[in-house]
């Protein structure tokens, strides 16, 4: 694994990145909640990029891998200006973004923010509006504990560390929502999901595929698939997909 090079930012990240050079649209991708860009998913891509001599970032938002700060302080807003950031000065020309989780919220926000520059947008497992369904789901207890202490601890099924859960995070959430009305986004956007993923229901890829506004819009719900989407054939299907899009553009 080769060192990352280091973009610091006007609002005060030092976002650690992996850039492979090459000929549009490039491909960002943006990873999950406590997530890096360390993952199969982002590998798979770039081994993509690659072979098609695609141009293709990935990155660690604030708090996450090795970018700079701490995972408590960071917010949807802050992790969006992470992800643009990213898109203004280590790309060029049209671009696919590729959101997994929290990514794909992050994601939608971005193409919105940088129409001119997104041409197409994939997510797996996307979860717009996530801090949202974790409200609703926290016990009375729970809530207190954030209005009270400003952060609750959650054990992760996906790691040793816990899940950190602020109160800023879910303010920041509130005022960040997007799936809530019509998306106003006229581009090819695929929605990868599988239909036995744990954290993010398939239904939510349906919701997104209906309040998106563009034509071009599909759903790949994947029998029996998990929230990580990163078995072989998970991969193979990714690539394929971004793949397809990127020689349509």
């Amino acid at each position: 694994m080769s060192d990352p090079d280091f973009l610091i930012t006007k609002h005060g990240t030092r976002i650690a990145y992996h850039r492979t050079k090459g000929a549009g649209p490039g491909v960002v991708f943006l990873g999950g909640f406590m997530s890096d860009m360390e993952g199969s998913k982002a590998l798979a891509l770039e081994e993509q990029a690659r072979r098609a001599g695609r141009a293709f970032v990935r990155f660690d938002y604030q708090g996450h891998g090795q970018s700079s700060g701490k995972f408590a302080d960071g917010t949807i807003g802050l992790w969006l200006k992470d992800a643009l950031a990213v898109i203004d000065r280590l790309t060029t020309g049209p671009q696919i973004l590729v959101g997994s989780s929290m990514g794909g919220w992050i994601a939608l926000l971005a193409a919105k923010a940088r129409r001119a520059r997104v041409k197409a947008l994939v997510g797996i497992a996307a979860a717009p509006d996530f801090t949202l369904w974790h409200w609703d789901a926290l016990s009375d207890e729970e809530r207190n504990t954030i209005l009270t202490e400003g952060r609750l601890l959650v054990p992760s099924d996906y790691g040793p560390d816990p899940y950190v859960f602020t109160r800023a995070l879910f303010e920041d959430g509130w005022r960040n929502r997007v799936n809530h009305a019509p998306i106003h986004l006229h581009i090819p956007v695929r929605l990868i999901q599988g239909t036995a993923d744990p954290d993010v229901p398939w239904q939510t890829a349906i919701s997104i595929a209906d309040n998106l506004t563009g034509e071009d819009v599909e759903v790949v719900l994947v029998p029996g698939g998990d929230h990580r989407l990163s078995r072989d054939v998970d991969l193979k299907r990714l690539v394929r997909v971004v793949g397809t899009l990127a020689e349509e553009i």
